[in-house]
């Protein structure tokens, strides 16, 4: 009897001594797909505006997945980097437009498109 007292009360004193442990955050199935996108995101922002598509559709398209996924701050943080390293990746290399950005831009519509639709047809609602 003497035991069943006691155990409850042990266990509730060692929950409240032992310090808590910080949630570790769960990586989305897709996280990986959608940093990809990020990035291909970044190097259309670049290109298509070097090419003639002047504007800021390939950074709302970013926005709009950034407030959508409403994600926490270390995968917030990897996604805009990854955006950032495809939009650098060409201003490094590319200041005119040539034919291999075009060939570039057409890649990156079909990888986005196809990422795109695989994100949406196994993890969407």
């Amino acid at each position: 009897m003497r035991f069943r007292l006691f155990f409850p009360r042990l266990m509730l004193t060692l929950a409240l001594l032992l310090p808590a442990l910080p949630a570790r955050a769960v990586e989305a199935p897709y996280e990986s797909r959608l940093v990809r996108l990020a990035e291909i995101l970044g190097s259309l922002h670049y290109l298509r505006n070097l090419c003639g598509e002047h504007g800021n559709k390939w950074r709302d398209e970013m926005d709009a997945i950034l407030k959508s996924e409403n994600p926490d701050a270390e995968t917030r943080t990897k996604l805009i980097a990854s955006f950032n390293r495809g939009y650098r990746s060409y201003s490094d290399v590319y200041r005119t437009c040539t034919t291999s950005a075009i060939t570039a831009i057409d890649r990156y519509m079909k990888e986005g498109s196809a990422l795109s639709d695989d994100i949406v047809t196994r993890f969407g609602n």
